[in-house]
């Protein structure tokens, strides 16, 4: 072979073997290079929330392994579990989820828990403290990094829906300050960290009504907490007013995003989000974490879930300018 002929065989095989290591593995997200940091952009993994899956219109409601299933097979890369939909939290079913979870090549990267300090009475809040342990030891147990946590609410409207007709805003309790609530969150949630630093789990606060409400309201917990075990859940659908300021507020202490969709009409009420701004704003932070849907309309999931998908994918798989 001559010379000239050989050099030029050899860059070509050279360029190959370049493109075939640099190329990503079967079902990995394509790094987009952004011109302007010249760090290379890894689009957010997309997850499902069981809660997507809660209640259909006919009411039937599918099982926690029916839905790994269905999170499987319309193409997400992660279920975050509801915990008040789990049929059995025995350590036998627990690791079956795990690996369902795991055999469908979906991440268990996250779980969404409820607990409520907002109240004078200690054996009410010592046992939710006690509540919030048991379920930081069972995200533990999935292998999840990430629970999803309250402050609780005052609990002084008639139902959830009069809280929603009013916004989220509900009288406090007789003779109650909203300093007084403060300060039992901030307790209750100081005697959880040793349980979160020894199982690996980060609470992430969630804007979601009561005295985090408010991005102000959750900042204040986290940041007096002052604990990288708990930080923020960022849901993009629970801010009435304000709402790209108050997100643009938690996007930097963000673990976990939830991101609402409502096609065919609110369930409770209907927004309308801008998922590219949204997208563009957990840039700036440089939010790596995953983003949970969370339908919450009145059409069928079964043709709603896949269209949400869409539209997240979409929003946060490109470079937003």
């Amino acid at each position: 072979m001559k010379r000239r002929t050989f050099l030029a065989a050899a860059a070509a095989s050279t360029a190959i073997a370049s493109s075939r290591s640099n190329a990503n593995q079967p079902g990995e997200p394509e790094p987009i290079q952004d011109a302007k940091t010249k760090v290379a952009f890894v689009p957010n993994r997309i997850a499902v929330s069981t809660y997507s899956f809660f209640t259909f219109r006919d009411g039937s409601k599918l099982t926690m392994p029916q839905c790994i299933d269905a999170a499987a097979k319309l193409g997400f890369d992660g279920v975050e579990l509801l915990l008040v939909q789990m049929e059995d939290t025995s350590d036998s079913f627990l690791q079956k989820l795990k690996r369902q979870a795991f055999v469908n090549g979906l991440d268990l990267c996250g779980m969404s828990t409820h607990q409520g300090f907002v109240r004078p009475d200690k054996e009410y809040r010592d046992k939710n403290i006690k509540l919030t342990i048991e379920q930081i030891e069972t995200a533990y147990k999935l292998g999840i990094p990430t629970i999803r946590v309250n402050t609780g609410r005052w609990g002084t409207s008639k139902n959830f829906e009069t809280l929603m007709d009013n916004k989220g805003i509900e009288p406090r309790l007789p003779n109650c300050t909203d300093d007084e609530g403060f300060k039992w969150v901030i307790d209750a949630f100081e005697q959880c960290i040793p349980t979160a630093e020894k199982c690996g789990v980060v609470m992430g606060l969630e804007n979601h009504w009561g005295l985090g409400r408010t991005a102000e309201g959750v900042l204040r917990i986290v940041k007096a907490v002052d604990s990288p075990w708990l930080r923020v859940t960022m849901d993009s659908g629970n801010f009435f007013e304000r709402r790209y300021e108050q997100l643009e507020m938690l996007a930097p202490e963000a673990v976990f995003m939830q991101a609402k969709t409502y096609h065919g009409g609110g369930v409770y009420y209907d927004l309308d989000m801008d998922y590219d701004r949204i997208a563009k704003i957990c840039q700036a932070a440089n939010y790596r974490g995953y983003v949970s849907l969370e339908f919450e309309g009145k059409e069928d999931p079964w043709t709603a879930v896949p269209k949400s998908l869409a539209i997240l994918r979409d929003a946060f798989g490109k470079v937003q300018t």
